[in-house]
């Protein structure tokens, strides 16, 4: 018979998800989770398989939490410029986060990949609500759209990557009047072109 679990599933996660959350997924070891829990290492192993097992469940809870910022950022009257703020605020609020879903070369299937339209789905499950967000208000082609997503996303990265990283501390109104800048420059150009 098995021995008898000291820990929850739920504790095992959560303790693995707080210790991401403050020093980066790297920091999470067998041992160190289990001097978080107040034990050894081995009741971590009655209840997961391996250490890439717990990460993988913290992944998918920083992914989770990512999605009520999307979430919160479409319910703004301009969806678009919401997800946008709401990404930065996520790199701000959650650093540690954003740089294990957003920073990591090796994240999920995106792996090597190098052109933004593979990556982008990929690591962004709310992809096309947040392309809709853009192309239903403005009357643009899917593809009009996507290029104008592309751009900001490079664009709202470099700021949310210089957030996270503490390298700018603009306030959350300059980040909105420049993503709304480049936003109304992109959207002319591309009209321009129709």
């Amino acid at each position: 018979m098995p021995p008898k679990a000291k820990f929850t599933r739920e504790e095992i996660i959560e303790t693995a998800f707080q210790l991401a959350r403050s020093d980066g997924l790297e920091k999470i070891t067998a041992r160190e989770l289990g001097k978080r829990l107040g034990s050894s290492a081995r009741p971590i192993f009655t209840v997961f398989e391996s250490m890439e097992e717990v990460k993988a469940e913290v992944i998918a809870r920083a992914k989770e939490l990512y999605k009520q910022y999307v979430k919160k950022g479409l319910q703004e009257e301009k969806a678009f410029g919401g997800v946008g703020a709401a990404y930065i605020t996520f790199a701000i609020e959650e650093a540690k986060l954003f740089a294990l879903l957003f920073m990591n070369a090796g994240t999920d299937s995106g792996e090597g990949e190098t052109d933004v339209n593979a990556i982008l789905p990929v690591i962004d499950a709310s992809y096309e609500e947040i392309l809709r967000s853009v192309q239903e208000p403005y009357g643009l082609s899917r593809e009009t759209a996507d290029r104008i997503y592309q751009h900001l996303w490079t664009y709202t990265h470099g700021i949310a990557t210089m957030c996270a990283t503490k390298l700018c501390s603009y306030t959350m109104e300059e980040i909105r009047e420049r993503m709304g800048e480049i936003f109304r420059s992109l959207l002319a150009m591309e009209k321009g072109k129709l």
